[in-house]
């Protein structure tokens, strides 16, 4: 478990489980959680003994609801000009180690925006993704609007944003907002599931891959591939490569170094 007033920690066999723990309001994202995410992002970036991150809330009813409504009343230019949360999700999306959210319920606002900053989104049948902010006429200022394009397009982007309409899991995994949906009692299984197939793969070729892909979104398409061949040439000089190569050959597990 974890010393951070708002969030669980567990570490068990290189996966960090993070579970926000405000059960009682959906799992709001108010100022204390943002401050314990990062500070948890802080402490599993430098745990060697932690290889993938999973995300996901506490209690039945929501992954996280967004940010908590009643501090937004005394939000102003000065609030928006910081983009602290904005900023807070931006460090999930570059950290260096995959990321998995695993949504169980409502995902609604900051908390859609948390999901969308991940690598990974597996969603529980009774997930509920949505982006209210134009109900209070603000937008999705964590992300939303350019996460949410790229993940499901322009055009039903605009739509989710402008209406601030729920999407089931189903339609989310359609839209390619999800990467899969499951029963929500398989939800936690399933992500540790992804997170071992991970963990089984070459290291060094896993944070470069998450890297080159990040990296290449940002640029044209030209750019992207150089980024790829550069990426691709440093792994050949690796330890990790020659191994891969003969555990294969050899009909045996890889024993990776890292290196």
């Amino acid at each position: 478990m974890s010393d951070f007033d708002t969030l669980e920690l567990e570490v068990d066999d290189r996966i960090a489980l993070v579970r926000i723990n405000r059960p009682e309001v959906r799992n709001a994202i108010n100022a204390q959680v943002q401050a314990d995410l990062r500070a948890v992002l802080g402490r599993l970036r430098e745990d060697d003994s932690v290889g993938v991150v999973v995300l996901t809330g506490a209690g039945d009813k929501a992954f996280a609801a967004g940010a908590d409504i009643g501090q937004l009343r005394g939000y102003d230019l000065h609030t928006g000009l910081a983009a602290q949360m904005q900023r807070l999700y931006d460090e999930v999306e570059a950290f260096e180690k995959p990321t998995i959210a695993a949504v169980g319920g409502y995902a609604l606002g900051g908390g859609c925006e948390l999901a969308m900053a991940c690598d990974i989104r597996i969603a529980s049948d009774d997930a509920r993704i949505r982006l209210p902010e134009t109900t209070l006429s603000v937008l999705p200022g964590a992300g939303g609007t350019q996460r949410m394009a790229r993940l499901v397009g322009v055009g039903r982007a605009i739509e989710l944003i402008l209406t601030g309409r729920m999407m089931t899991a189903d339609e989310a995994l359609r839209a390619g907002w999800a990467t899969d949906v499951v029963p929500r009692a398989e939800l936690l299984d399933r992500a540790r599931h992804t997170a071992g197939q991970i963990l089984a793969k070459g290291p060094l070729a896993v944070r470069l891959a998450k890297l080159v892909v990040r990296s290449g979104l940002d640029a044209d398409q030209r750019t992207g591939l150089v980024i790829e061949q550069l990426a691709q040439s440093l792994l050949y000089t690796t330890e990790d490569k020659t191994e891969g190569a003969e555990a294969f050959l050899g009909k045996r597990d890889p024993q990776w170094r890292g290196r």
